[in-house]
């Protein structure tokens, strides 16, 4: 089996990674297609508002509990198996979907394609580091991110051409032939790597790291709609830490781990780490602020809303899929290019902030916030899965998602907190605008801070490498 990226890159590189490119896609604009739906099953199924929250939170809960576990196994018992499985799993979980007739049934499907989309999310991220020569790396991972921010933009639009010409269903339906091409094309391209070391499994890790990110993210996810200091909250918060808390003393004392705490150790994988957690947390609770900003304060309908937002992601994908921005990373190096991305997107974010009643300084904002991403975005990427032995990919994916929903959970939680804690209301334009304003100003703090801590981390870590290179 393949362990390492090819020397020269597999022949097929590009074509298998629109592949993997594709199946990512289709978890992406699950993750905000179905948000445009609500009103439908709201009627539809008679669902009520717990149910309606948990259509969504299902999803996201069971993904976030599972990406550490679904890139362990993948370099287990093969990226390509993992791949396969996740596309079957998430295929069969949108035709159950696409078909239910009540909520309890919307719920379990959710449940299930959110199994496939862990596997998707960890392995696509690995298999496109071992099929792309290092020097490869950064324009390949910007290709990926580029596709996250093409879900992010095209996920409300989708939904809302579906629901204008078709019924509810059809959001989840359109995810089958997608599926079945990428299934069908991964089994014929995709090559299969694994870990030729062949570690017994950590069940027991495993299940550990699967009920404290679940627990966690839960508690996260709740902490606005029912109090932070609410017992089902507090219940959650309780149960994350103590298990995530077992976790890391068991991963410290085993032989094999599923995530190897040493990582910690290098300081090119903590300030990358550093910086995911701030960036997602700054960026997730602010795009989330803007789509309200747009409807509540400017006036837009949900989709125009929407095309709205596209510049961000055009940004985004002009740049990466251009090759301009692993052009600019590579002259710059990665903390300088980190640094510079994240600055440019806290400048974005406090555009917005402080822009009059029209569209023109929030889309001055976007076009930064998007050229901040596809500089930012994809070397911490990049850092993060540079920093963890190519035959762990799966593991430093897990780790880079499980990073991307903690942190985005949080940033909608927390900025969403400062908005209530203003007394803004969509009704009240003016003190809403206000309140959005305060958010965004938190969040490019956040932004901005990542930045620094991750950059004079990273550059700390080139110092001593090549330290130790000078002294051999």
């Amino acid at each position: 089996m393949s362990t390492s990226p090819h020397p020269q890159g597999h022949p097929q590189r590009w074509l298998i990674l629109g592949v993997i490119c594709l199946a990512q896609l289709t978890v992406l604009l699950d993750n905000t297609v179905l948000n445009v739906a609500i009103p439908s099953l709201t009627v539809e199924l008679d669902a009520a508002t717990a149910d309606i929250q948990w259509m969504i939170n299902a999803y996201s809960l069971v993904q976030a509990g599972l990406l550490l576990t679904a890139g362990s196994a993948a370099d287990r018992y093969g990226r390509k198996k993992m791949l396969t499985a996740g596309l079957a799993l998430f295929g069969a979980g949108s035709l159950v979907a696409g078909l239910a007739d009540t909520a309890g049934q919307l719920i379990a499907a959710r449940a299930g394609m959110g199994v496939g989309g862990a596997l998707l999310l960890t392995t696509t991220l690995a298999v496109a580091m071992q099929i792309f020569a290092p020097e490869e790396h950064p324009r390949a991972i910007g290709i990926w991110s580029a596709v996250n921010a093409l879900g992010f933009a095209c996920g409300p639009l989708i939904g809302g051409f579906m629901l204008d010409h078709f019924w509810w269903g059809a959001i989840f339906l359109v995810n089958l032939p997608v599926a079945a091409l990428g299934l069908a094309a991964v089994v014929a391209l995709v090559p299969e790597s694994k870990n030729p070391l062949g570690d017994r499994p950590d069940l027991l890790g495993a299940l550990l790291s699967t009920i404290g990110m679940a627990a966690l993210v839960f508690a996260i996810i709740s902490g606005p709609a029912h109090g932070w200091t609410s017992g089902r909250v507090l219940a959650a918060a309780g149960v994350a830490v103590l298990v995530l808390g077992a976790f890391a003393y068991w991963e410290s004392r085993i032989p094999y781990p599923m995530l190897d705490l040493r990582f910690f150790r290098d300081r090119r994988f903590t300030g990358a780490v550093a910086g995911a957690v701030l960036i997602t947390f700054g960026m997730g609770g602010a795009l989330f602020l803007l789509t309200q900003h747009l409807q509540f304060v400017l006036g837009y309908g949900p989709l125009e809303a929407g095309l709205r937002t596209a510049p961000l992601a055009l940004a985004v994908v002009v740049l990466n899929f251009s090759g301009l921005s692993a052009k600019w990373t590579t002259s710059l190096g990665t903390p300088v290019s980190i640094l510079l991305g994240m600055t440019l997107m806290a400048g974005g974010l406090v555009s917005i902030a402080v822009a009059p009643g029209g569209y023109a300084g929030t889309l001055a904002g976007l076009l930064l916030i998007g050229v901040g991403c596809a500089v930012a975005n994809p070397a911490m990427a990049h850092a993060i899965m540079s920093a963890i032995p190519p035959e762990r990919a799966g593991v430093g994916a897990g780790v880079n998602g499980t990073l991307a929903e903690f942190g985005n959970g949080l940033g909608v939680a927390v900025l969403g907190a400062v908005l209530v804690a203003g007394g803004a209301a969509p009704s009240s334009t003016r003190a809403f605008s206000d309140g959005v304003s305060s958010s965004l100003f938190v969040g490019a703090v956040a932004v901005l801070l990542g930045g620094v801590v991750a950059a004079a981390l990273l550059r700390r870590a080139e110092r001593a490498d090549s330290g130790m290179v000078v002294a051999h």
